[in-house]
């Protein structure tokens, strides 16, 4: 509906310097698990004019799903405290400063999770959620002067009322688009790409998850005896490079499909902190890739956010 005043007018998230969303259009596509590692790698980065490492938080608006608590192993943590002003005080695990749904969540009298409590709300109790996430969170944390460099935000897949919410009322300093390289997938990714573009949200880069998969077993290949060729098992990722290619948008890695990557989500850990020892003879050549193309992609887009070019 068209407003009196003229369109609403967008603010910053306080105590944060830049904001930046991880977002897809279709659910299931690691979307979450790219997000805890993103902010991991993002805080192993250093801010070149202060020498200090950046100061990185977790912000889950998946309110439907929230998966940050089990990703962050902070699923049966009591609620967040409050301020003295009645603001969410982040909880905080490997370092990493998070807040979500899930934390606010009822529990049921036999258990200290909430991971079987449904949230059941319609539009208008969303947006009031949504609202409350993003603008009574102290993410100072309660060091006075101080806050985040960047906060990475967790979207919920699809294109309603959480991402239309924080593109209409937050002013976003970028956007991932994660994906897998199902045609299904795409086609979800473009309408969602759509949809930042329409409410001026500027795209940063795309990320192709799953890609591919590195067998740690099988022969290497007979052209290079060092490597492993790589098994394309959820199609090839052509579709998805001519995709960002007719859309102009970098890609910024093709991550391999790695177990424990997920095994490491599952204990409520960033694979980044995952001992070697444990995390070679399993995941092979295709752990390193995964972890080395994450480091790149924070890099980047850490570089990016912080430059004045938009899509």
């Amino acid at each position: 509906m068209p407003r009196r005043g003229g369109p609403i007018e967008k603010r910053a998230i306080s105590n944060v310097q830049k904001v930046l969303a991880v977002s897809s259009g279709k659910g299931g596509v690691g979307k979450s698990t790219v997000a805890v590692n993103l902010a991991f790698s993002l805080s192993s980065l250093r801010d070149p004019t202060t020498d200090t490492r950046l100061r990185v938080g977790i912000l889950d608006l998946d309110i439907f799903g929230p998966s940050v608590p089990t990703l962050m192993g902070l699923q049966e943590s009591g609620e967040p405290e409050l301020t003295e002003v009645g603001a969410l005080r982040p909880l905080v695990n490997h370092g990493l400063p998070t807040m979500s749904m899930g934390y606010l969540l009822p529990r049921a009298p036999d258990t200290d999770s909430t991971h079987d409590t449904p949230v059941v709300w319609r539009g208008l109790m969303v947006q009031k959620a949504v609202q409350q996430l993003l603008f009574d969170v102290d993410w100072s944390l309660g060091q006075k002067g101080t806050g985040l460099d960047v906060l990475v935000v967790d979207m919920p897949p699809g294109t309603g009322d959480v991402p239309l919410t924080l593109g209409q009322l937050v002013k976003v300093d970028g956007a991932l688009i994660v994906s897998t390289p199902q045609d299904v997938a795409l086609a979800d990714v473009r309408k969602g790409i759509a949809m930042l573009r329409k409410i001026s949200v500027p795209i940063k880069g795309l990320l192709l998850n799953n890609s591919h998969y590195l067998c740690p077993i099988c022969a290497p290949s007979s052209s290079s005896p060092t490597t492993h060729p790589p098994h394309y098992l959820f199609g090839s990722p052509e579709r998805f490079r001519s995709t960002a290619a007719r859309l102009g948008i970098p890609v910024l890695a093709e991550l391999p499909l790695v177990p424990g990557v997920s095994a490491a989500g599952d204990r409520g850990v960033p694979y980044g902190l995952v001992d070697r020892v444990w995390r070679e003879p399993e995941d092979g050549l295709g752990g390193m890739e995964w972890i080395e193309g994450m480091a790149g992609v924070a890099s980047s887009l850490w570089e990016a956010l912080n430059t004045s070019n938009t899509q």
